[in-house]
């Protein structure tokens, strides 16, 4: 479902034409490509194979349709689990400065092709593609598809508590640990009340007789030629990372 002005509902890209190419793919294709990316990445444990990757990603970045401030919000968290996984591997493996790089760089470049095509994609088109293209079963598509319409929800959900604490007087000022102990306060109500909302929804869903036989569809998943690129990209895109790596002399695999 889109807005009036035809932004995606999840408020991700929020405009289109050639500044935002990646949001007319289908979003199977999309999810394909960065499926392909993340599972190509795993034997390469070198900064190079995954860094060529991680800057490929990035210079799509601008043509995703994505604004800055979603795109720091959702990648934030993945930045930081970069940072914290480069930081152990240094202080705890045995490779040094270049295994914590190369760790914190796959990581990056696992993620955010995965970021990137979930919040550049409508999420009914996100299910039309994944049951009409992928020929995934009905029941987690329509899974799939409810929690990416309750992510404002929740978002919206996180806002009432802190603000319902913070009248209740619930500060933490400068202590750090009371920072930490609210946060997850906030974390354990927030996941109580996503319980009873999935369970609320789960009812009205088979109230309306979902998942009892074939479903129609009101929109039809088209796959064009671009998304067959977008595919043969990614699989060019990994190729091209390897054999610069090789070239370099860093290639590391995971079992070698």
């Amino acid at each position: 479902m889109r807005g009036e002005a035809g932004a995606p509902a999840l408020g991700g890209p929020g405009h289109t034409g050639a500044r935002a190419w990646l949001t007319g793919l289908n979003p199977a294709a999309k999810l394909l490509a960065a499926l392909v990316l993340a599972l190509g990445l795993v034997p390469a444990v070198d900064a190079v194979t995954g860094g060529v990757v991680l800057a490929a990603v990035v210079l799509v970045v601008p043509f995703s349709g994505i604004d800055r401030r979603t795109l720091l919000v959702l990648g934030g968290p993945f930045v930081l689990m970069g940072l914290s996984s480069g930081a152990v591997n240094y202080l705890y493996g045995e490779e040094g400065l270049s295994g914590a790089v190369g760790a914190a760089v796959r990581l990056l470049a696992i993620a955010l092709p995965g970021l990137l095509a979930a919040v550049s994609s409508d999420p009914t088109e996100t299910s039309d593609g994944l049951v009409q293209r992928l020929r995934l079963p009905e029941r987690p598509a329509m899974g799939v598809l409810a929690a990416l319409r309750l992510i404002p929800l929740l978002a919206h959900q996180w806002r009432t508590i802190t603000l319902a604490r913070r009248a209740r007087g619930l500060e933490a000022g400068a202590n750090p640990v009371a920072v930490v102990r609210l946060f997850f306060g906030r974390l354990f109500a927030l996941l109580v009340r996503s319980i009873r909302t999935g369970t609320l929804l789960a009812t009205a869903m088979d109230a309306r007789a979902f998942g009892t036989g074939p479903r129609s569809h009101a929109r039809r998943s088209r796959w064009r030629a671009a998304d067959t690129l977008l595919i043969a990209g990614s699989v060019l895109l990994l190729a091209a990372a390897y054999a610069c790596s090789a070239r370099l002399g860093t290639l590391v695999l995971l079992f070698s």
